[in-house]
C-alpha cells in the first residue's frame, strides 16, 4: 500500500513540473512579444514598416515610440538630417583643359516618399545616386566654360550645378538643401601657362609704362628746351636795348658768391677783388672817363 501510494505520487508530480514549465514559457513567450511588439524612432529619423504579408507599407512613423506586430512586421528608419558630402570629379573644359573640381552636396530623402525610395533604391540611396549624378552634371556644364572663364565666372558655374543637379536629385526623391563648388584645380601645365602670360602681361605693363615716361621726359626736355630759347631771346633784346641788365646780373652773382662764402662758415677765407665778385666796377670808371 506504501508502495502504491509512493508509486501513485509521480504522475501528480510529473503534471505539477508540467505545468510550473508550461507557465514559464508562456511568460518568456509573452515578454519576447511585448519586447518586440514596440520599436522606438530617434530624433531626426523617420520610420516605415516593411509586412511579410502586404510588402512595404505607406505610413511614415515620426519620432517615438510605435507598435509592430512581432515577426509578421519589420521597421525600416530612415536618417531624414541633411548629411554633407564631397565628390571630386575630373572633367575636361570648352578648350579641352582638365580641371580637377570637387562639389560639396548637402543631400536629405524626401520624407513622404520614404516607401518609394525603399522599394528602389533602399536604406543607402545616397550610395547609390549622388556620385553618378554629381560627376554627370559637373562634366556637362563644366564643358560649357573655358578654363579662364570657370575662374572669373564661377559663381556662375555653381549656380548651373546647383540648378541642374536638384533637378535630377528631385527624380530619386532626394532633396538637396545646398550645393557648392569646393575645390577647383587645373593641371600643371595649364597653371605655367597661366604664370607665364600673367608675367608677360606684367612685362607688357611694365614696358608701356616705360614707353610712356620716355615720352613725357621728352616732352618734357622740348618745352624747358623751348624755355630756354625764349629766355635766351629775351635777355638777347634787353642787352641790345640796355647794357643795365647786364650789371644786374653782375650784382645778382655777386650776392650769390657771398652767400655760398657766409655759409661756409669761414673755414675757407677768400679775398676777392671787385673783378673776382664779378663786379667790375673799375671797368664801369674806365668806360665813363
Amino acid at each position: 500500500m506504501a508502495l502504491n501510494n509512493r508509486g501513485g505520487g509521480f504522475p501528480g508530480g510529473a503534471r505539477g513540473g508540467g505545468v510550473g514549465a508550461g507557465a514559464v514559457l508562456v511568460v518568456l513567450l509573452g515578454g519576447w512579444a511585448l519586447s518586440n511588439s514596440m520599436f522606438n524612432v530617434d530624433g531626426g529619423h523617420r520610420a516605415i514598416k516593411y509586412s511579410r504579408v502586404g510588402g512595404v507599407k505607406k505610413e511614415i512613423y515620426s519620432e517615438g515610440t510605435h507598435l509592430r506586430i512581432p515577426w509578421l512586421e519589420t521597421p525600416i528608419i530612415y536618417d531624414v538630417r541633411a548629411k554633407p558630402r564631397n565628390i571630386a570629379s575630373l572633367t575636361g573644359t570648352k578648350d579641352l583643359q582638365m580641371v580637377n573640381i570637387t562639389c560639396r552636396v548637402l543631400s536629405r530623402p524626401r520624407v513622404d516618399a520614404l516607401p518609394q525610395i525603399y522599394r528602389t533604391l533602399g536604406q543607402d540611396f545616397d550610395e547609390r545616386v549622388l556620385p553618378s549624378i554629381v560627376n554627370e552634371v559637373l562634366k556637362s556644364v563644366v564643358a560649357q566654360f573655358n578654363a579662364s572663364q570657370l575662374i572669373t565666372q564661377r559663381e556662375n558655374v555653381a549656380r548651373l550645378v546647383r540648378e541642374n543637379l536638384a533637378r535630377r536629385a528631385a527624380r530619386f526623391n532626394i532633396a538637396l538643401d545646398d550645393v557648392s563648388l569646393t575645390h577647383l584645380t587645373f593641371s600643371p601645365e595649364f597653371t605655367a601657362a597661366v604664370e607665364a602670360k600673367q608675367v608677360a602681361q606684367q612685362e607688357a605693363q611694365r614696358a608701356a609704362f616705360l614707353v610712356d615716361k620716355a615720352r613725357q621726359e621728352k616732352q618734357a626736355f622740348i618745352v624747358r628746351a623751348q624755355g630756354e630759347a625764349r629766355s635766351a631771346e629775351l635777355i638777347g633784346d634787353a642787352i641790345k636795348k640796355s647794357k643795365s641788365y647786364i650789371e644786374l646780373r653782375k650784382i645778382e652773382n655777386a650776392r650769390q658768391i657771398a652767400q655760398i662764402l657766409q655759409e661756409n662758415g669761414g673755414k675757407n677765407k677768400l679775398y676777392l677783388d671787385s673783378q673776382g665778385l664779378g663786379l667790375n666796377v673799375n671797368a664801369g670808371a674806365d668806360d665813363s672817363k
